[in-house]
């Protein structure tokens, strides 16, 4: 397969993305039976609309994997002991690696120039995420002594922020404990020196933790609170290798390996056209040894060459990442 960090063009992603189907469909048992469930010719698909996407509640039941290759590794969803959880066995953790560094260059900046702090007690708590493996990354690329992470401990957070209001910081945030950090902040007899070099990446998650808010709602509170106008989301999930950011107004861009498309919620296999709210569908060709193809739970719509992320399907079970509504 080329290599799928150097798409350019929209041409260029079509016949990745139309090669990567026929080899996950000749190599991946699971998506090969649910192509031929569905009576679906694969020398027939010449558009990205005609690709059968995987129901994502296929990885917790099955196993997505290449059969050419075998891994121990794998990521692990978020939820309660008594859930099914998804499973994505990781095969080649280099491509991974690589589209969490070119993600984050492309929309935020080089790694390599930022202290990276993580306020995300629910997923340190928890085996194999692959949310802490990719700021883990992050953080390895970044170097700096001051990376670190933080579970409930809110004032030392506090502190370690103020002392470094004129660096540039990367908090990368679950939403439920940015809300409780904030806060402990509000509380505190201490003045908030934030500055504008503070960036907030906010990973979504309420885990019913908060009474439940629209994300325009959470940005607009984590801005006035924390005083920077850098309010970053990044969406992804355990099933996924590759993020999409956004930089403020909930409005999310794709890396070049990466694209959405809205199903409609009633037919699959048609689509709504842009500002119509539907389900999402991710093209993602990081997953080269998984499945690229994923039909999630997630309401979103297009906007422009961005979309928003608006909610879950009704009667969709709970994912972690996905409680916020806008």
């Amino acid at each position: 397969m080329e290599n799928i960090f150097d798409i350019k063009t929209e041409q260029d992603f079509l016949a990745a993305s139309l090669k990567t189907f026929r080899y996950q469909y000749d190599n991946m048992e699971v998506y090969r039976k649910f192509v031929d469930y569905l009576k679906i010719n694969p020398e027939e698909i010449e558009s990205l609309d005609k690709i059968p996407f995987l129901p994502i509640e296929m990885f917790k039941n099955h196993q997505i994997l290449d059969k050419n290759v075998s891994t121990e590794l794998y990521f692990q969803s978020s939820g309660t002991t008594q859930m099914n959880l998804s499973k994505h066995f990781i095969a080649d953790e280099n491509i991974y690696q690589e589209s969490i560094y070119k993600s984050f260059e492309q929309f935020i900046g080089k790694p390599e120039d930022f202290i990276f702090l993580g306020l995300l007690p629910s997923y340190l708590e928890k085996q194999n995420s692959s949310l802490i493996y990719m700021v883990d990354y992050l953080m390895k690329k970044s170097g700096k002594p001051e990376n670190g992470y933080f579970l409930y401990n809110h004032e030392d957070l506090f502190k370690l922020l103020n002392e470094l209001k004129d660096k540039k910081v990367i908090l990368f945030g679950v939403s439920f404990a940015l809300l409780d950090f904030l806060d402990f902040c509000n509380s505190s007899s201490q003045t908030l020196q934030f500055s504008n070099t503070l960036t907030v990446i906010e990973t979504g998650g309420m885990k019913g933790r908060k009474e439940e808010m629209t994300k325009d709602e959470l940005l607009k509170i984590l801005q006035e609170g924390l005083k920077t106008d850098k309010i970053y989301s990044e969406y992804s999930m355990t099933e996924l290798l590759s993020q999409a950011y956004s930089l403020g107004q909930n409005e999310y861009q794709c890396p070049n390996w990466m694209r959405i498309l809205m199903r409609n919620v009633e037919d699959p296999f048609s689509y709504e056209k842009e500002g119509k709210t539907g389900a999402i569908n991710i093209i993602d060709l990081a997953n080269i040894h998984s499945c690229s193809f994923i039909a999630t739970q997630d309401l979103g719509k297009i906007v422009g060459d961005k979309f928003q992320v608006l909610g879950r399907i009704d009667h969709s079970d709970i994912r972690g990442c996905s409680l916020l509504v806008s």
